[in-house]
């Protein structure tokens, strides 16, 4: 392949067979996909995209872009892409750290596992080789022992551990893949498919190789500006200055709670008042130890912590993210930032989504609160200690929570009341409420993974730019020009999801200096409306493959909550979503016909 940026090497195993076959990367796919998320669609797509998420027939990618390994600011993220066991769709789910890079390091661009091992298995990957090695030693072990484990035996210097844990091997719907004890590739369940493989980690041995330029003099410049875009003291992203860098992602649960959009016990509410006891300004000011950081990233978003006080005194874990900590802090009813830490270190070291499980979790608090759980017992809001009792019993699918580990829309149907689940194509929102964050709604109802927020951010102009004030500004209440703003929003970030860099890096980056580097390292002529172009191909594909699956009209809904109930409190009070209005808008800007992409849009796109 002439391409500059890849390895031109992907690692295709056949767990069944025990067999590895390292194929050139497909340079008609790179040029119409980059790789990274887009790659790893197009490879679900080809596989099938009928084919049951938990058979051996389902593929799992592990995938890098073009700038993976390179000196591209905010350059250390991994794709893990399947078909969702929680949802049914396509899913694509990101982790950062160092495993991207020191994939990319050691000679590939991907990873793709079919079939299911024997037994438990591991794939070591040194010296340009993968080997698949029995894994019995670790199954059963937690994500921290496993890693502990590898570490021991291969030694900590260059080594990077992507693990699952009991979660994924007991096949928990929204289990995931963990590196470095603490970075996520979270939501979907690709965890619960690696442990439907019996495949329990992969151990990346790699030195650092950075990644050169197909044109060097071209790379010097585009990444000069991105950083200076990126270190703008006006924009989030400063290190050590903007809010992102100062407080982390956890910057937002005051300032959603203050315009009406931060859901509360189940969504029942939209704002919380316990909001400021587990905000990024609280965890700063008393808990705060360390900024660790991602390959290539001056940011340091990244804020680790240690519980000082109480039950979980001593614990040190990385880190109190905005959506996990509104999940099991907000959502159920807790401002005890002490049990927020222990929860979402419990579910790293199983191995879960740790935005996924407070739905479930709440759905089983507001009916017990109702009267729903016909002798199932109860969980109070913010009970700490039984929310992380029901956390090991999730991942163990033992009694309640063996109901439990198959998503919220199971607890709710298992109540007997389904209109509980506050889910979009089975998956749980995240930490925007539609009613005072409209733009959020529609996003939620038309991510091709079920509900999402990384699918379009528009909370960077509905709720960042109006606090923070970048070049986007839009008013959260206004439903009108949110189809446009979504589309736009969902393209942009299937096309950084493809390069592969980090989302926060586009509160700071335009198109062009994006166009640049990818121009620079690649080789492809690159501009704004090209990456767009990319953007909108992997947005479609991904609608397709749903539809194929039998996502078609009428699947893009919200819970009727956000549509029927107002907003009693906040800025948003008195209002509902008009998903409705948004969706027609949506479709006429996407081409689709109610949700459906048709052929002549997909010729268009030269999908087919």
């Amino acid at each position: 392949m002439e391409l500059g940026g890849y390895a031109n090497r992907i690692g295709w195993v056949d767990l069944s067979a025990g067999k590895v076959e390292f194929k050139p990367m497909p340079e008609d796919d790179a040029r119409k996909y980059i790789g990274g998320r887009g790659l790893g669609v197009k490879f679900v797509f080809d596989n099938g995209p009928k084919v049951d998420a938990l058979s051996p027939d389902n593929i799992l990618c592990f995938m890098n872009g073009p700038l993976t390994g390179s000196e591209a600011n905010m350059s250390g993220r991994m794709a893990v892409v399947t078909k969702s066991p929680l949802t049914g769709t396509v899913t694509d789910s990101h982790h950062g750290g160092w495993s991207a890079a020191r994939l990319r390091w050691a000679g590939f661009d991907g990873l793709v596992f079919k079939g299911k091992a024997a037994k438990p298995t591991y794939a070591y990957i040194h010296d340009d080789q993968l080997e698949l090695l029995d894994a019995s030693e670790v199954w059963g072990k937690g994500v921290h022992d496993t890693i502990k484990h590898f570490k021991n035996k291969y030694g900590e210097k260059d080594l990077t551990v992507i693990t699952i844990g009991p979660a994924g091997e007991n096949q928990v719907k929204f289990a995931c893949w963990i590196n470095e004890d603490d970075r996520a590739s979270g939501r979907g369940g690709t965890g619960c498919v690696g442990g439907s493989k019996n495949l329990k980690a992969i151990v990346i041995k790699s030195e650092k190789k950075i990644v050169k330029a197909a044109n060097r003099d071209k790379w010097k410049e585009a990444h000069k500006k991105s950083l200076a875009e990126i270190m703008d003291e006006r924009v989030v992203t400063s290190p050590r200055k903007g809010g992102l860098s100062v407080y982390g992602t956890n910057v937002l649960m005051n300032m959603t709670n203050v315009i009406g959009g931060l859901p509360a016990k189940n969504s029942q509410f939209t704002g919380f008042e316990g909001a400021e006891k587990i905000s990024g300004e609280f965890v700063n000011a008393n808990i705060l130890v360390g900024n660790p950081t991602c390959h290539a990233c001056p940011v340091a978003c990244k804020k680790e912590v240690e519980i000082k006080d109480g039950p979980y005194a001593g614990l040190r874990m990385e880190s109190i993210e905005y959506e996990p900590c509104w999940s099991v802090g907000a959502n159920c009813g807790n401002d005890d930032v002490r049990v927020v830490a222990k929860m979402i270190d419990t579910c790293n070291d199983f191995g879960m989504d740790a935005i996924e499980i407070g739905h479930p979790l709440s759905v089983y608090m507001e009916a017990s609160e109702k009267g729903y759980t016909n002798g199932d017992g109860k969980l109070a809001w913010g009970d700490g200690a039984k929310m992380v009792e029901l956390a090991g019993k999730i991942a163990r699918r033992e009694g309640i929570g063996d109901v439990m580990a198959n998503g919220a829309n199971a607890v709710a149907a298992h109540f007997g009341h389904p209109e509980l689940s506050m889910t979009c194509k089975g998956q749980g929102i995240p930490a925007y409420d539609p009613r005072g964050i409209k733009g959020m709604g529609l996003g939620y109802a038309t991510s091709n993974r079920g509900a999402c927020h990384l699918r379009g951010y528009t909370p960077a102009a509905e709720v960042v730019g109006n606090v923070l004030g970048p070049s986007t500004v839009a008013d959260p209440l206004a439903w009108k020009g949110k189809g446009e703003m979504n589309m736009i929003f969902q393209n942009v970030h299937a096309v950084t999801d493809c390069l592969d860099v980090c989302k926060f890096s586009t509160f700071a980056e335009s198109l062009d200096s994006f166009a640049a580097q990818y121009e620079a390292m690649t080789g492809v002529p690159a501009d704004a409306g090209h990456l767009l172009k990319v953007g909108e191909r992997v947005y479609n594909l991904e609608r397709h493959i749903n539809n194929l699956s039998g996502f078609g009209e009428g699947s893009d809904t919200l819970p009727k909550r956000f549509t029927t109930e107002p907003s009693t409190m906040g800025g948003s009070k008195g209002h509902i979503c008009e998903l409705d209005d948004m969706l027609v808008e949506y479709y006429d800007k996407r081409g689709w016909v109610n949700g459906v992409v048709p052929e002549s849009k997909l010729k268009e796109l030269e999908i087919i």
